[in-house]
């Protein structure tokens, strides 16, 4: 019998690292029925037992205020999991245990798995887990998913909280919250978290908020938003023009060999033409002018994701694309259309709203790629 396990938690916790980690290559994506909301789901065995996990999308609380977030709630409350596995990072466990309380609530059978221990380590944070079990009630296990430390400690607990029979049950009723129990879960969770979380420096983000005040300041936000972006795309142009002339050239030689190969083997000119300045010249055009500049663009594009800055470059232009009735996150897909268009389209859906995402897919194709760049 296979066990249907949900996997909940806010955005960014690293919830899909912690779904990966499970199940490997076992897994594949879709879309939830009548949405366009993208799931993935994926298997994992654990002694001689099959499970089943459903990656919810990311949700800050189970009164929906978005379809990702409606959709989080309702697989909880009349999805049928066996088990709630709800990810929080061991970095923001004050925001992250509003949710968590909040399942608690509704659902029963949960676990709280906390993230990025490393990362909590690493800013002087310590958590208590064994009291944060006992204030909580549920199971708390430690992991670090990337490096898929106390992975097996996980799906042991996962195992037992599965073949145990649910505290009480929830399907067939609406969920058990309201309002006023949100905001009494935020009063809640400050509590618990002063009770099991120790921090050995208090201002462990002092440096983040002063790189705050900086990039989203009214007088240095755009120059450096603006010195950055140009870096990266001096760098993509200037640094694509060696590697993209080695290609050309290679390709077009070894173009020259196979006219020369397939001519003496005496293929008809009505075949040899549409397979060679037909099929290889336009491929070989399209490797040669593509491949550099992407392959420069979107990894110096992820290091500013990494370094937390692309969400700041959207705060900072939020006010202008609301003002053209668009959304400040398209600034980001914007961005990504330089490199390629395609991934600037697909890159929409981290906008919520279904006009605004619209808009970001009709305006986005408008972006001169690295295709077309002079």
């Amino acid at each position: 019998m296979v066990k249907n396990i949900a996997l909940a938690g806010n955005p960014n916790v690293g919830k899909s690292t912690v779904f990966n980690a499970l199940t490997g290559l076992n897994q594949h994506t879709g879309n939830w029925p009548g949405k366009t909301v993208n799931h993935a789901t994926g298997r994992y065995t654990y002694q001689g037992k099959t499970y089943s996990l459903i990656d919810l999308p990311g949700t800050y609380s189970l009164m929906a205020a978005s379809p990702e977030e409606e959709i989080a709630r309702d697989y909880i409350c009349k999805g049928k999991p066996d088990v709630v596995v709800v990810v929080v990072d061991a970095t923001c466990m004050e925001r992250n245990l509003n949710l968590v309380l909040q399942i608690i609530k509704t659902f029963g059978n949960v676990i709280v798995c906390i993230n990025l221990l490393d990362e909590a380590k690493k800013k002087k944070i310590h958590v208590d887990q064994q009291k944060l079990s006992q204030l909580l009630g549920v199971p708390v296990v430690g992991i670090i998913a990337r490096s898929k430390r106390n992975l097996e400690k996980l799906k042991e607990q996962i195992s037992v909280a599965a073949y145990t029979p649910l505290p009480f049950t929830n399907y067939f009723h609406e969920p058990l919250f309201s309002e006023e129990d949100a905001s009494n879960s935020i009063q809640k969770a400050r509590k618990i978290y002063s009770e099991c979380v120790y921090l050995e420096r208090e201002d462990y983000n002092a440096f983040d908020r002063r790189i705050d005040r900086i990039v989203t300041s009214k007088s240095l936000g755009f120059p450096i938003m603006i010195l950055l972006l140009g870096l990266i795309f001096w760098i993509t142009l200037s640094g694509a023009n060696f590697p993209s002339a080695v290609i050309f050239n290679f390709l077009f030689w070894l173009q020259k060999q196979l006219f020369i190969t397939l001519t003496a083997l005496g293929i008809n000119e009505w075949v040899l033409n549409p397979l060679l300045y037909g099929i290889y010249q336009t491929l070989a055009w399209v490797v040669s002018v593509m491949l550099p500049p992407m392959a420069i663009f979107f990894p110096l594009f992820t290091l500013l994701e990494d370094f937390g800055y692309l969400p700041r470059v959207a705060f900072n232009m939020d006010r202008f694309f609301r003002k053209a009735c668009a959304h400040g996150k398209q600034a980001l897909t914007m961005c990504m259309g330089f490199g390629c268009n395609a991934c600037a389209i697909v890159g929409c859906r981290i906008i919520d709203s279904p006009r605004e995402r619209l808009i970001a897919i009709l305006t986005n194709t408008f972006v001169p790629c690295n295709g077309r760049f002079p």
